[in-house]
Formats: structure tokens, C-alpha cells, sequence
């Protein structure tokens, strides 16, 4: 089973488009709110190769971006193919 996970804050709307979207395709996602867990921070650092913008969003166990590229992805019709996997 694919595992994402989507690491966003209060207040970002980008973490709000990549949630929707995620949930429009009904494909399940543990969000974690870095700014309710400051702990969670160097875990999203470690996962998504030190990127520091919000979301960022992991599928299973490999940083694909922002929103922006998982709306790439998406658009190029390579989401489906790597949640399928």
C-alpha cells in the first residue's frame, strides 16, 4: 500500500491546494503539522532532502516536492501511476 505523508502549518494555502487534491483523488495521507510538533521539523528536513517550504510531501519514503510538483505530476498523469506502484 502507498504510504504519503503531507508535512504542512497553519496558514499555507499550498499545504491546503495539496490536501484537497490528495483528497479529490481519494488518496489517503497522514498530514503532520510541523508547527503543532516542532519536533517533526528534522524529520521533514531528512525526508525531503533539506527542503524547508510547506507542504512537503513524502510518497512512500521519497520527497516529491510542494504543491507544485505534485501538481506536475498530476497534470502529466504520473501521480496516479506512482501512487499505484
Amino acid at each position: 500500500m502507498t504510504e504519503v505523508v503531507v508535512y504542512s502549518r497553519a496558514a499555507c494555502a499550498y499545504c491546503d491546494h495539496a490536501k484537497q487534491l490528495l483528497q479529490t483523488k481519494g488518496i489517503a495521507y497522514e498530514e503532520i503539522r510541523v508547527d503543532l510538533d516542532p519536533d517533526k521539523l528534522s524529520e521533514m528536513l531528512e525526508k525531503s532532502g533539506g527542503l524547508r517550504t510547506f507542504p512537503q510531501i513524502i510518497i512512500n519514503g521519497k520527497g516529491i516536492g510542494g504543491f507544485s510538483e505534485l501538481w506536475a505530476l498530476e497534470q502529466q498523469g504520473a501521480l496516479d501511476k506512482l501512487i499505484n506502484t
